[in-house]
């Protein structure tokens, strides 16, 4: 794949913080597909007093397409860091420093920092509560000064997103019959917890919507965390905007985590994020974290469809085990 010199030559003096003359390069797709592009680009970099620079560096490349009630959401990292929005972090949770940006039509194209650590199922339990905890001093900063940098940007999801998504799974005659269904395979204890929540989702809107509103990341699951020398550093920032508190946490717990450990990490992490929350903001008054019903409101029909289209056995049991898990949260 083809890499401009000139822009290469501005991504690497900045940074290196010197002035670079040319460099050589290797492009390694990491991920890909219709809608993205992400590669990582190595080579050696000569400054113009003829310094040797190995480097690594991340190309990504997004073009327009339209997430269900989020249009904006495939130019989103490019408005957040063309913004202040590196302002809002702090040393121990931010995200990767982009070192050139631009847009060209219908397509962005983000240059950043490659970041080195531990990520996805790699991640420990101690490792889990510590991004807990880290996430919750972000956004109780956040919540309690909501500073300058926040208040402007203007493209981020909204706070109904995540209701406006259950209702559309709800709608969905191919999961919604399913469970209730005498053919469906999915245990019937199961099938009843879902069930069960649509039956009370007014009154558990309620609950969660007396939440504090805070800035979410939205897509906060393992493969989008990187463990680097005790610091949490998110990556893919695209579906950033206003949810309610916890809403990251159920992503971490259960969006293709470690389901043998799923207990083990609602019981770790829900304290440690509200012990770094509480650290900015008082939320003494909060009985009801609802994390559970958040998890079934986000995941709970997306793992019946995942189930129900599943090729292998081994991945059908996989699904039907994090319902379990769900289930044995209940009386936590």
């Amino acid at each position: 794949m083809y890499v401009k010199p000139e822009i290469l030559a501005l991504v690497l003096s900045k940074m290196f913080g010197k002035n670079i003359a040319r460099a050589d390069y290797q492009p390694k797709e990491l991920q890909g597909g219709t809608l993205g592009d992400v590669r990582l680009v190595t080579g050696t970099a000569e400054t113009s007093d003829g310094e040797n620079l190995p480097y690594k560096v991340v190309w990504k490349t997004q073009k327009k397409w339209e997430r269900y009630g989020d249009p904006d959401s495939w130019r989103r990292e490019y408005d957040l860091y063309a913004s202040d929005f590196k302002e809002v972090f702090f040393d121990s949770f931010r995200c990767p420093e982009c070192y050139h940006a631009e847009m060209n039509g219908d397509e962005i194209q983000l240059w950043m920092e490659y970041i080195d650590g531990v990520s996805g199922l790699n991640l420990t339990s101690e490792m889990y509560e510590c991004v807990a905890e880290e996430l919750g001093r972000f956004q109780g900063k956040l919540y309690a000064e909501l500073p300058s940098a926040l208040q402007n940007l203007t493209n981020l999801s909204k706070v109904e997103f995540t209701k406006n998504y259950y209702l559309r799974y709800r709608s969905w005659n191919v999961v919604y019959d399913y469970i209730r269904s005498d053919d469906c395979e999915i245990p019937k204890h199961l099938c009843q917890m879902l069930i069960d929540i649509d039956n009370s989702v007014d009154e558990i809107f309620s609950r969660i919507e007396k939440l504090p509103i805070v800035l979410c990341h939205r897509d906060f699951w393992v493969a989008n965390i990187f463990y680097s020398d005790g610091k949490i550093v998110p990556i893919d920032w695209d579906t950033a905007g206003w949810g309610y508190m916890g809403e990251d946490i159920a992503s971490l717990i259960t969006d293709e985590a470690d389901v043998c450990h799923m207990v083990e990490y609602y019981q770790k992490c829900i304290p440690a994020y509200y012990r770094g929350f509480s650290e900015y903001a008082d939320v003494s008054h909060i009985s009801d974290h609802c994390i559970r019903e958040l998890i079934l409101i986000m995941f709970g029909y997306r793992l019946v469809e995942w189930y129900k289209f599943a090729e292998f056995p081994e991945d059908k049991l996989l699904h039907i085990n994090t319902l379990q898990k769900i289930y044995e949260m209940r009386n936590m």
